[in-house]
């Protein structure tokens, strides 16, 4: 396994990029990605930023960006015999470019199992998630007899907000013929990602899909199966462990939650990120470098060098020829 112990990479993690481009018609700056318009195409720049509980950490984690933007790429190319995607090209180690599309409204959350904010929901007493009914009798962790899907609403600032398929039909959000394409999608990249996450020995647990469209076509945007979007078990160990009431080893960005809760931080009122050390900076990158290895199948090849920025930028010039 791929392991970083050098601190110098540290000056060379990306928090954000501020480039103004030849032809670049818009700028915007999401969570953890710097998104640059050119008419009909998208640059998307995934930085080193790290979010959790929709709060972006004061400190980059190096090589993050790369990890997810190469997952992604993969994940993309995999999977556009189902969907049309809006990945034309990945010039560069941090950098897709695609499609410009106008984004959906909402985000499509898929879970095969009862985990996380299902859970929580679940063990509260409610037995309906989103419009779907659960059955009585789970514990955490079981499998869903079908995966369901369990909708949101795409906020730019603060929190997503849980919402029925009817709610979205009806307050026109997304239009019934549309929506039902988009669950249809939905359901197959989630089967293709349970299929490729079990010849590597791991269980796709949830993840979400985002779509948008152009000339009435319905595209698949942003990253798809990455550990940011995406829960992943181990298959092994994975019943056994069930059958105990043990926690189920994990790969996603779950570990940076359960550190932030641990220091008394989930992003409300008042809280305060606590300090994220080098030592705890290096340890969260080698962890996103093992992710990467694992779901991929992969060896990560670090893409550092003094001058981060430059190379990027370059890529992106040298791609539109500017």
């Amino acid at each position: 396994m791929t392991q970083i112990s050098d601190g110098g990479v540290l000056q060379s993690a990306v928090k954000e990029t501020n480039f103004n481009f030849e032809g670049q018609t818009a700028f915007y700056r999401g969570k953890v990605r710097d998104v640059y318009d050119f008419g009909d195409k998208v640059v998307m720049v995934a930085s080193d930023r790290i979010s959790a509980f929709d709060v972006v950490l004061p400190r980059p984690i190096p090589f993050k960006g790369q990890v997810l933007n190469q997952i992604a790429a993969k994940f993309l190319n995999a999977t556009k015999d189902i969907v049309p995607n809006w990945l034309l090209a990945s010039p560069d180690p941090n950098v897709s470019i695609g499609v410009r599309c106008e984004t959906f409204p909402v985000e499509m959350v898929v879970r095969g199992y009862l985990v996380g904010h299902a859970w929580r929901t679940y063990k509260s007493g409610l037995r309906t998630l989103c419009g779907v009914t659960l059955p009585d009798g789970l514990k955490e962790n079981d499998k869903f007899p079908t995966p369901i899907i369990t909708p949101t609403t795409k906020a730019h600032e603060g929190h997503d907000e849980d919402i029925s398929r009817e709610d979205i039909i009806a307050k026109g959000l997304v239009s019934e013929e549309k929506y039902v394409q988009l669950e249809q999608y939905a359901l197959a990249l989630f089967q293709r990602g349970t299929e490729m996450a079990a010849e590597r020995g791991l269980i796709l647990v949830d993840t979400k899909y985002e779509f948008g469209e152009k000339d009435g076509i319905i595209y698949l945007i942003d990253e798809v199966h990455t550990p940011d979007s995406s829960r992943y078990f181990f298959t092994e160990g994975y019943a056994e462990n069930l059958a105990a009431g043990l926690p189920q080893k994990q790969l996603s960005k779950e570990f940076v939650r359960e550190w932030l809760i641990a220091n008394n931080f989930q992003g409300k009122e008042g809280q305060t990120v606590p300090e994220m050390t080098d030592e705890k900076v290096l340890e969260i990158s080698n962890r996103y470098i093992e992710l990467y290895e694992n779901v991929s199948g992969e060896k990560f090849v670090a893409q550092s060098g003094e001058d981060v920025i430059g190379r990027i930028e370059g890529n992106i010039k040298a791609y539109f020829g500017i």
